[in-house]
């Protein structure tokens, strides 16, 4: 008999265990272990930004639905792993012990590591539901006495398409209330070119992204630094191609977002053999660790390299597609061991996403993530509006069911059917 624990309840955690509950045994147990009692989806975050969402639309309470498929739940943070002594230590004193681990954290929001950022500094975040609410809540201040925006992704950042989404969306929301032509907006990104999203662009991500920035009054600066943020300025550091440095720029707003980079949660820190320098767990081809066998890790938290150099550090996005992929590989692998096999499944590392803008957007799949791709596709249109609002619904149902079945592969087919067919309906 086995007892498999799983470290997170976010999108990975949760069917992680769904999918875990489909391949263990008889007297065979799992557990999960998040800091957080409820679920939220983080793709509808930056709605809730904008005011789009209330926090409750987006976030179900994940007791009723383990309680359902027998999985035992322990909503509490953990403060230390102990790999040597198969044990985590909880913030509450109490310890869990495990034969299998998959950790599936999610990342920690590293704020810190630049002067002024973040929600407890100068700029938003729409990182977790609690913060997008107070974004709102600064957003519909800012309504009332409006100036300069500024949205982005600071260096180190691993995650664009939120930034995206959130400018033009806010752009959206501006014009419906009529007070866009008093608002300049500004997106500050360390990627290299606009579209770049961390993985050296997908289709024509670079031209339907700037044509999308030019088209809603947008400017935009790359290969940017933020070194601080103050009391409305932020002060950038533009880093040329060749990575010498071309001065420093200070940016007035009325209101700013800006996606921070992540690192490991402070509980898997520092763990020689488990953790890279930056606390992300590292894995093998079967999701495994090469030094802790019986721990695994999917997520956001998997310590995956950088696709190349950049003028200013940027991360690869670990979108749900991939995440999907690594957590069936990983149940069926660890359902292996339990039966005495070796693990032999892959993820497919695959990326597919929505970024909508409100009354349009762009969507894009990259089979596998990383270039050369054998699929490499990316649209535009007012279909992925009504694709986003579609792909909530349902994949909130898939958390509130409790179903193992996967849904990336197949919607990213179906939607590559339903871009081309909007190209040729515009055309």
């Amino acid at each position: 008999m086995a007892h498999i624990v799983v470290l997170g309840g976010g999108l990975g955690g949760s069917i992680m265990a769904y999918e875990l509950a489909d391949q263990i045994g008889k007297g065979d147990t799992i557990t999960v272990v998040t800091k957080d009692p409820k679920y939220h989806f983080v793709p509808s975050n930056p709605w809730v930004a904008v005011g789009w969402r209330k926090p409750k639309d987006i976030t179900m309470d994940l007791a009723r639905t383990y309680k359902a498929k027998k999985i035992d739940f322990k909503p509490v943070a953990a403060e230390r792993l102990f790999p040597d002594e198969n044990r985590i230590h909880l913030v509450d004193g109490s310890d869990v012990s495990y034969d299998y681990l998959v950790i599936a954290t999610g990342p920690e929001l590293a704020f810190d590591e630049i002067p002024g950022l973040g929600p407890a500094g100068h700029t938003q975040s729409v990182c977790h539901v609690d913060h997008a609410a107070e974004a709102n809540v600064a957003f519909e201040a800012f309504c009332k006495s409006p100036g300069p925006i500024i949205v982005g992704a600071v260096q180190g950042a691993s995650c664009f398409g939120p930034a995206y989404e959130f400018i033009f969306q806010l752009d959206t929301e501006l014009r419906r209330r009529k007070i866009r032509d008093k608002v300049p907006m500004t997106f500050v990104t360390s990627e290299p070119y606009i579209g770049h999203l961390g993985l050296d662009g997908v289709g024509d991500t670079k031209g339907l992204l700037e044509s999308e920035l030019r088209e809603h009054h947008i400017k935009w600066v790359t290969s940017a630094k933020v070194k601080r943020v103050e009391p409305g300025i932020m002060t950038i550091e533009e880093i040329a191609d060749d990575g010498t440095s071309k001065g420093d720029r200070d940016l007035p707003f009325g209101y700013a977002m800006m996606l921070p980079a992540f690192r490991g949660i402070a509980a898997l820190q520092g763990i020689e053999g488990l953790s890279n320098p930056r606390g992300f767990t590292i894995v093998d081809k079967h999701q495994q660790n090469p030094k802790y066998r019986n721990i695994f890790a999917v997520g956001v938290c998997v310590a995956i390299p950088p696709i190349g150099p950049t003028p200013v550090p940027c991360g690869v996005p670990k979108t749900g597609f991939m995440i999907e992929s690594m957590v069936t590989a990983t149940a069926h692998n660890i359902g292996a061991l339990l039966n005495g096999r070796e693990p032999d499944r892959q993820a497919t590392w695959n990326a597919f996403c929505l970024a909508d803008f409100g009354d349009s957007g762009v969507a894009f799949v990259a089979q596998p993530q990383l270039p050369p791709r054998n699929v490499n596709w990316s649209s535009s249109g007012r279909w992925v509006h009504g694709a986003k609002i579609a792909f909530e619904k349902y994949f909130m149902g898939k958390i509130r069911r409790g179903t193992s079945e996967t849904f990336y592969e197949k919607a990213a087919l179906n939607l590559m059917g339903i871009g081309k067919l909007k190209d040729v309906e515009k055309s």
